[in-house]
């Protein structure tokens, strides 16, 4: 098996949360070490590793195969650029970038150096959007006529960290929450033909948007994206409407919970959801009517760097293409005029 020689831009909680513990149960990757540029904690949880001193040190090291640009979007475009006119692969955390050109110039500079560059969109190995995947490649709810997507939370307070509460190129909800439930939606729906947004700023105090409601126009679909930080009791998370029936799902992927707390992912027992959690499926199946719960799929970020290695190693697909990127800023840049404008937009 080709080993894959890794490096990470930062060691923070997406470093240690989502990334280092994965690409340490895959025997295909090899973390080498994290950028780190005042705390060197990476060391403490992976003593045969580097702490780097600077991107430029990642970038001039022939051993690395693979960079992981898991910093604040607005240096996505600049950092991720550095990486691929290194020669290196690299993942790259969502928001892809902070537009659509950005994220089109990387896409092209990647394909020109024949090189790998995926977006790190986890929440497709989501426990909930595996199910809900299933539910529909059954077609147990005949065709689909609307959907709804919620990311809800209640948080009324303010970040601490600085840059997600500063007016900057990529902070706020759209490109925060907005990203996952945009992708999830062209994922299993594809482009729409046209978009329209309301986004707001809930909080008190708050400089950035906080809410976002978003719907997708396509020819018998209609799809809306909702987002906040004042949903102290949570919508279903999934709600998709068809002409024989309904599924409702709720979010209840352990993934990040389990991360967060030091839990160690494995390739058996791991993303299996809490009991209570099931969707409801209420449809009609060769003339009779059913109403069930619904067994949810075990998540695995684990899928993801599978797909990322069999990219590098075979020269397969991106498991998240550069274009799927793209294709999410093109949503974004379209609801941010949508807002301005208060129409819809035509893509």
């Amino acid at each position: 098996m080709q080993i894959i020689k890794t490096a990470l831009l930062s060691y923070g909680m997406s470093g240690k949360v989502f990334h280092a513990p994965f690409l340490e149960l895959h025997p295909g990757f090899e973390l080498l070490g994290s950028w780190e540029r005042s705390k060197k904690l990476i060391q403490e949880d992976y003593p045969e590793v580097k702490s780097f001193p600077s991107l430029e040190s990642i970038l001039e090291d022939k051993s690395i195969d693979l960079v992981i640009v898991n910093t604040p979007i607005d240096t996505h475009f600049e950092y991720a650029k550095k990486v691929l006119l290194a020669g290196k692969h690299a993942i790259v955390e969502k928001s892809f970038t902070s537009n659509v050109a950005e994220a089109i110039e990387l896409a092209a500079l990647a394909k020109e150096k024949g090189l790998k560059l995926s977006v790190f969109q986890n929440r497709r190995w989501d426990s909930e959007l595996k199910t809900v995947k299933k539910i529909l490649d059954s077609k147990l709810l005949g065709e689909i006529v609307e959907a709804e997507f919620h990311f809800d939370r209640y948080n009324p307070v303010l970040s601490p960290k600085v840059h997600k509460e500063t007016v900057n190129s990529g902070s706020g909800i759209m490109k925060d929450l907005g990203p996952h439930i945009i992708d999830q939606a062209l994922y299993l729906f594809g482009l729409p033909n046209a978009v329209f947004a309301d986004i707001r700023f809930t909080r008190d105090q708050t400089v950035i948007d906080d809410y976002l409601d978003i719907l997708l126009f396509y020819s018998n679909l209609r799809i809306r994206l909702k987002a906040g930080f004042f949903v102290r009791e949570p919508n279903p998370s999934y709600v998709i409407h068809g002409k024989k029936g309904s599924f409702l799902k709720s979010r209840g992927d352990v993934q990040e919970d389990e991360l967060k707390i030091g839990k160690k992912p494995n390739l058996t027992t791991w993303g299996t959801e809490k009991e209570g959690h099931e969707g409801l499926l209420h449809t009609e199946i060769d003339g009779k009517i059913i109403k069930e719960k619904v067994p949810t799929l075990q998540g695995n970020y684990y899928d993801f760097f599978e797909g990322v290695h069999q990219a590098i190693a075979n020269d397969k697909t991106e498991p998240v293409t550069a274009q799927d990127g793209v294709n999410v800023m093109r949503i974004i840049e379209a609801a941010f005029l949508s807002n301005e404008q208060k129409k819809t937009i035509d893509l």
